[in-house]
């Protein structure tokens, strides 16, 4: 099976070294990388996750023989006209997130994508997380029967010099670590009837940052909660979430390096009646998405989530970051 021929757009994203993940995969060839800001790249010429890789013009690189995959790993400021971009040159994306913050730019990327049959892939970094694919299955199963609530913490602490960072200041912790909470949570129960941001400035530092949000999610039978902030000490290490249902309840903590207890209220396949605690497989970030996209691109299988997904997500991140979604 011939490989798919990949390329990268910038390397100012914080998790442009994902740029690794697609260079060890026997799925990709890696074909070239693009950053136009000549700082950045300079600094990541000096990154072996970039060593030996070819350098082009975005033009340049858009107009690769057989290119059929673009990750945009822009500076979140550029990451729509970027996106927007590859997708008008007919290739399908991997766009970190957040998908920017003008809501109507998104929508129209993901409605060209959808005329030509493209991929949108977002790089929400916890949906191949084994817990959270779990999590996925036992809902789908029944399992935990109608959920009813659902608590979500994601934060960590950051130097008072990275502060400054465009994505912080545009739409303070919901917008840059809130959308990962989000997107599982739209993706239990849907978009949601009323979204109500409590934006917070906790800090000692005198920059006006929203650096400790919390957003109230409303649903007809339900209601989610997302905290984010980056002033907590040893914040990733307390990052959860908690999702209850009728007949379960299923708590992963922490996220990134996942254990989970669950409790149900009966025997359920090899799972006990009441709670038992749950470990898994270290895994590495983004090769489970790696290898989705693949599977997508050479239609082996349908997007586990659909463009009408991704656009209830960023609609939800940008009213839970206290942000307009007409602009």
């Amino acid at each position: 099976m011939s490989k798919i021929k990949y390329a990268q757009i910038g390397v100012g994203h914080p998790h442009a070294s994902k740029m690794r993940v697609y260079r060890e995969s026997a799925d990709y060839e890696v074909v070239g990388v693009a950053e136009p800001d000549a700082a950045l790249r300079a600094r990541a010429e000096q990154d072996a996750t970039y060593r030996g890789l070819e350098w082009f013009a975005v033009d340049e690189l858009l107009a690769i023989p057989g290119l059929q995959v673009v990750g945009v790993e822009t500076d979140p400021a550029d990451t729509l006209d970027t996106a927007q971009k590859s997708v008008a040159a007919g290739k399908h994306v991997h766009v970190d997130k957040p998908a920017g913050t003008s809501l109507p730019q998104w929508k129209r990327i993901l409605e060209d994508a959808a005329r030509q049959h493209l991929a949108v892939q977002m790089g929400f970094m916890y949906r191949y997380n084994p817990a959270i694919v779990l999590m996925r299955d036992c809902l789908r199963k029944g399992w935990l029967g109608e959920p009813f609530e659902l608590h979500a913490v994601m934060s960590k602490r950051i130097p008072d010099a990275a502060r400054g960072e465009d994505i912080h200041r545009i739409g303070g912790t919901m917008l840059d670590l809130g959308s990962h909470l989000i997107d599982l949570v739209v993706g239990v129960f849907g978009e949601p009837e009323k979204v109500h941001p409590f934006p917070r400035h906790s800090s000692a530092v005198d920059d006006g940052l929203m650096d400790n949000m919390l957003a109230v999610l409303e649903y007809p039978r339900a209601t989610a909660t997302v905290r984010t902030s980056i002033v907590e000490v040893e914040g990733g290490a307390r990052r959860h979430l908690a999702l209850c249902g009728t007949e379960g309840t299923f708590h992963i903590q922490p996220l990134d390096d996942p254990k989970a207890q669950i409790a149900f209220s009966q025997q359920r396949g090899r799972f006990k009646q009441g709670y038992q605690d749950v470990t898994f497989l270290k895994y590495t970030r983004y090769v489970a998405d790696a290898a989705d996209l693949a599977k997508i691109v050479r239609h082996e299988k349908d997007a586990d989530f659909s463009y009408e997904h991704d656009l209830a997500v960023q609609r939800t991140v940008l009213l839970a970051s206290g942000l307009p979604i007409d602009a």
